[in-house]
């Protein structure tokens, strides 16, 4: 019944897709319409890394549609319950790969997340916490120093484990263990503004450097940009394009990912440029959203689709160009694994598979569960620890099973979970960005 109706009046019935009065107050930026979209056929169940852990109905994304769609009509509140279902989504959108119906549950999750971030009060460091890994992680220049006195102690004490101490301190005694920078320095090396094409210009791009990838993953950057140009890409990295708001966005703090992607656009206008070159999954998925993140405001919602229009991860774009053969051997065994919004958020499935099968020498293999969420996912493991590090062990089973030389994947939070894991189990796998295993062969070129 709705609020204004009466005994002696009773409430009339919605018409189909339409909100109730309550639900742009209780959910603000929510397309009721969407929730409606769910069927709730129950195919999402088994592509659910938190229902596959669980099995509790609310911690899978028909439950948790379901919960979201009570929270609008006003029938549930915003309660610790509530909450923690939705905390622990990983946000990895594996139910949209599967769901029937083309349910957008990114797009649900997203305006209920920033709601709880608004009106939930935390309780204890766990709101302290949030805030302070988005500040450490998209600040290069804060985290590059922070991280430089436990890399140093590292390499001079390779045994030791400083950030198992300051991760507890910070983080509690479940924190998990994350690997450090190869090169101890207290300031980023930024690339080169423009890296010019190898032989005929075929493309002229611009590469994010990213903020995580320029600390822990800066040869990524390198490779990337020496891969881009072996293919006739000439590469421009401006130094006003900072952050591009992904781990905002997908933690829920939507405003300041709004004034984040604000800044990206601005940066880009009025240069000329064929694409916007993405090495991390999740840095490229928030870009390709720009669009619904500004739905409620015409003029930036014009601006970012020029933008998303031209967003491509550089497997993706490597693909649309028709690479250039690459000519060195590498005669390895190579696993490839999904990271999440590069399989699920952005679709990118073959391009990476397709552009290792082009390497002279390489055997590439499958991973069981290839698309099944490591349990990085952005800022998760350091927020639940315990689910995160049971998707690591999976993950690590799986790819230790399938046997591989070196596993190769396109996003540094996969990127460090995994490496971490692979530390931990003692393989001896090595862990790399799939654009460094083509830097490889194509350093011959060079």
């Amino acid at each position: 019944m709705s609020a204004e109706a009466t005994h002696d009046s009773p409430a009339q019935p919605l018409p189909m897709g339409s909100a109730p009065p309550s639900a742009a107050r209780a959910v603000p930026g929510l397309e009721y319409a969407k929730l409606l979209d769910c069927i709730h056929c129950g195919l999402c169940l088994t592509a659910c890394p938190t229902f596959d852990l669980l099995g509790t109905e609310a911690d899978s994304p028909r439950g948790r549609i379901y919960q979201i769609r009570a929270l609008a009509d006003g029938r549930i509140e915003l309660n610790d319950s509530f909450v923690q279902h939705l905390d622990s989504c990983l946000g990895c959108r594996a139910c949209e790969t599967a769901c029937p119906s083309g349910t957008r549950y990114g797009d649900l999750l997203l305006p209920v997340r920033e709601v709880i971030e608004k009106r939930y009060p935390r309780p204890g460091r766990h709101g302290f916490t949030r805030k302070l890994l988005l500040f450490m992680l998209t600040h290069p220049d804060v985290l590059a120093p922070a991280l430089f006195p436990a890399t140093l102690l590292k390499k001079l004490l390779p045994r030791l484990n400083p950030m198992g101490f300051v991760g507890r301190l910070l983080f509690g005694p479940k924190a998990p263990r994350m690997p450090l920078p190869e090169r101890p320095s207290v300031v980023t090396s930024p690339l080169p503004a423009r890296i010019p094409a190898v032989g005929e210009r075929r493309a002229r791009v611009v590469l994010l450097p990213g903020c995580v990838m320029q600390v822990l993953y800066q040869r990524v950057n390198e490779a990337t940009a020496r891969v881009l140009a072996a293919n006739g890409c000439e590469v421009l990295v401006p130094p006003a394009l900072g952050c591009c708001g992904a781990l905002h966005m997908h933690t829920g703090y939507l405003d300041d990912g709004r004034a984040r992607a604000r800044k990206v656009i601005r940066a880009l206008e009025g240069l000329e440029f064929d694409a916007l070159i993405t090495n991390s999954a999740g840095c490229g998925s928030a870009i390709k959203e720009y669009v619904e993140l500004f739905a409620a405001d015409p003029e930036w919602r014009t601006r970012a689709e020029a933008l998303t229009a031209r967003s491509r991860d550089v497997c993706e774009f490597l693909m649309e160009l028709t690479p250039r053969p690459p000519e060195r051997p590498y005669p390895r065994r190579v696993a490839y694994h999904d990271a999440c919004h590069l399989a699920h958020a952005q679709g990118v499935r073959s391009q990476p598979r397709e552009l290792l099968k082009l390497i002279p020498g390489l055997e590439l293999v499958e991973i069981e569960r290839s698309d099944h969420c490591c349990g990085s996912a952005g800022i998760y493991n350091f927020l639940e620890p315990e689910l995160a590090a049971k998707l690591q062990a999976e993950k690590v089973a799986h790819i230790v099973a399938a046997k591989p030389d070196v596993v190769v994947m396109g996003n540094p939070g996969c990127h460090a979970w995994i490496e971490a894991g692979m530390q931990a189990c003692g393989a001896g796998i090595e862990v790399r960005h799939t654009v460094e295993v083509l830097d490889a062969a194509y350093s011959a070129a060079r």
